[in-house]
Order: structure tokens, then C-alpha cells, then sequence
């Protein structure tokens, strides 16, 4: 049987969320007007920014206005942007994860993504970093190539897990030897079907789900990258607030 690592790619490979980027880009390009920025999604990012709201609130006014502007565009249009995207910041990576994939590609483990975000982006950063295969969001399109506004999400911890199960099948893989890195508690469901599970830089509800299940407790190794330092935390002595 074979061995997979599985990467999330927001806040676990990338320092930031590449819809975040594709945003900044339509609208520099007028697919977004300014005005919705403005009214819309800035006041969430200040509240963020500021930590004093959420960051899943901010990330999802993006997804929703990103939802509505491509519908009935063209997916060439958006894949132009996608591959633009990667191209200028593919490289804005986490060394940890970037020293990872090229550890797991000597040992010759299938290196494959299961992303939130838009399937054109995960298959650009997929491109870029040589991985075997990757899921993203699904942004459905007709026959003529537009968006119908339909969604097949995978940010969340059912679609990953179904996803994963998929992969497993299709690649033979032994799960008790497979490796899994996320951030969120959407990647909760790869920390326990894996045998190796790595939380990078991972949420409050992240850790907290981690903490209060017994099989993944002393399974899950916990990584966080701040500057130039990589902190190795044994998550029963760890306090947070």
C-alpha cells in the first residue's frame, strides 16, 4: 500500500488565504467594484485586524461576494487569474510545510492538497509545488464553460473526510501511515483518519477539539512558524486563552 501526505493549503502552506488574493486582483481588475470593499468586507478585516472579530467572518463576506461576481463569467477568465495569482505569490509559503513537501517527495509519498479554496487556485498551487493530485472548492460550470453560482465546498470537515476516503481508495493508501497537515478545525477529520497529523499554527478550536479527543491527543504534533523560528509544542503542556 502506498503513503500520502495531505496538505490544507490556506494558513498551512500559505501565510494567508489565496481567495484573499484573487479578491485584491478582481478588483483591480473592476470584476468588484471598490465600493463593496469599502462597505462590505473592510470593516470585517478591521475587526479582525484588530482582534476583535473573526477571521472566518472576514474570509466568508470574500467567498460570498466571490460567489456572486463570477457567476455567468467565463472559467477561462477566472483560471487567468488563478495562474496570475500563483505566479506573483506562490512562493509566500511557510518553510516548515515548503521543507515538508520536499521531505515527503524524497521518501517518494504521494503528495496530494484538500483545499477550502477555489479548485483554481489549489490546481495552480498544485502545478507549482509538483503535487500528485489535489481538491479544492468546486465552482461548477455549464456546458459553455460559465459559472452557475453552484458550490461543492470542501473548507469544511465532512467534504474533506469524503475526499479523503475517495483518495484513499484510488491510491491504495495505508491511512495509518499517511501524513496530514492543517490550521483550522476543517481539517480536523485528516487528523484522524491519518496516522501522522500535524497542526500548523493551529486555531483555538482547532486546539480545543484536539485536547478534548483521547485518540488524537498524543497523535497530533503541534507546529507553529512565527518569523524565522519553527516552536515544536507537546499540546498537554501548552496554555492558551
Amino acid at each position: 500500500m502506498a503513503i500520502a501526505a495531505f496538505f490544507d493549503i490556506d494558513g498551512t502552506i500559505y501565510r494567508d488565504g489565496l481567495i484573499i488574493e484573487m479578491f485584491k486582483k478582481m478588483i483591480n481588475y473592476e470584476l468588484v467594484n471598490q465600493d463593496r470593499w469599502l462597505t462590505e468586507v473592510k470593516p470585517a478585516f478591521d475587526a479582525w485586524d484588530k482582534r476583535l472579530g473573526d477571521y472566518d467572518n472576514y474570509l466568508g463576506k470574500i467567498v460570498e461576494i466571490f460567489k456572486e461576481t463570477i457567476k455567468g463569467k467565463s472559467c477561462l477568465h477566472i483560471d487567468w487569474i488563478a495562474k496570475n495569482v500563483v505566479e506573483q505569490k506562490g512562493d509566500r509559503v511557510y518553510q516548515f510545510t515548503r521543507k515538508e513537501i520536499e521531505r515527503h517527495k524524497e521518501l517518494g509519498h504521494k503528495i496530494i492538497a484538500i483545499s477550502g479554496s477555489p479548485d483554481a487556485l489549489v490546481k495552480e498551487m498544485a502545478k507549482k509545488y509538483h503535487f500528485d493530485d489535489y481538491r479544492g472548492t468546486i465552482y461548477h460550470t455549464d456546458s459553455e464553460g460559465l459559472y452557475t453560482g453552484e458550490i461543492t465546498p470542501m473548507w469544511d470537515s465532512a467534504s474533506k473526510e469524503k475526499a479523503l476516503l475517495e483518495l484513499k481508495e484510488e491510491y491504495d493508501l495505508d491511512l495509518d501511515a499517511c501524513y496530514s497537515y492543517g490550521d483550522t478545525n476543517g481539517d480536523l477529520t485528516m487528523f484522524k483518519y491519518t496516522g501522522h497529523p500535524n497542526a500548523i499554527n493551529p486555531s483555538k478550536e482547532l486546539i480545543t477539539n484536539i485536547k478534548n479527543n483521547e485518540d488524537l491527543i498524543n497523535k497530533v504534533k503541534i507546529v507553529v512558524e512565527r518569523k524565522d523560528v519553527i516552536y515544536h509544542l507537546d499540546i498537554n503542556n501548552t496554555i492558551f486563552e
